[in-house]
């Protein structure tokens, strides 16, 4: 398990997690309509074609993707058996060897609200977990990895939006010592739909 910068070859693997992560999270709050919208397969191919951009083409060098990744073994019961080639024949081919699964992402850059400062203060952008892989520790390694990018980056603060109803996520933002900053925003997606800005201090001590 780890964290890594994002490459060319995540970019399915990162949309993929994208989808599934917000139809999982966002199903008891969002309206089903705009959900759909959000995770349907037109805006799939979108998606894809803007994290092809972020992870290769980013605007600025302080806008970076980054992915949670599990190691993938393979099952050496299905390496073939043991032939003429003795020990030799047992051993790996290149496409067998262990690989990387990203199981989670995570982007940030600098603050674009009109109230803050984008050299001072920064902007998580996303951080998702795909549901299968929840628990596991990927979103705190997630966001610890971002704070060490921000911070030799010399941020002193970050912020991030939140659906007010997305408890699960407060509730893990406010674990790390993150807290409201009474900004808000509300989005009109069939009712209105309620963001809070959060907001952490990561300058060093």
């Amino acid at each position: 398990m780890g964290v890594r910068p994002a490459r060319l070859e995540d970019v399915d693997a990162v949309t993929s997690t994208q989808i599934r992560a917000w139809k999982h999270g966002y199903r008891d709050f969002l309206p089903p309509g705009p959900l759909q919208q959000m995770t349907g397969p037109a805006a799939e191919k979108m998606w894809r074609r803007q994290w092809d951009e972020a992870i290769m083409s980013p605007p600025s060098p302080r806008h970076r993707v980054l992915v949670a990744v599990e190691r993938v073994v393979p099952d050496t019961e299905e390496w073939r058996a043991l032939g003429p080639g003795g020990v030799l024949a047992a051993l790996p081919t290149a496409n067998e060897r262990a690989s990387d699964r990203v199981v989670g992402l995570a982007s940030h850059g600098p603050a674009e609200d009109p109230d803050l400062h984008p050299g001072f203060t920064a902007e998580l952008l996303t951080l998702l977990v795909d549901p299968n892989h929840i628990r596991r520790g990927h979103g705190s390694r997630l966001l610890n990895a971002t704070v060490d990018h921000l911070r030799d980056d010399n941020y002193s603060s970050v912020v991030t939006w939140v659906f007010a109803e997305n408890y699960a996520m407060l509730g893990f933002l406010e674990s790390a010592g993150w807290g409201e900053d009474m900004a808000e925003r509300v989005l009109d997606m069939g009712r209105p739909i309620r963001m809070v800005r959060m907001t952490t201090d990561i300058s060093r001590s």
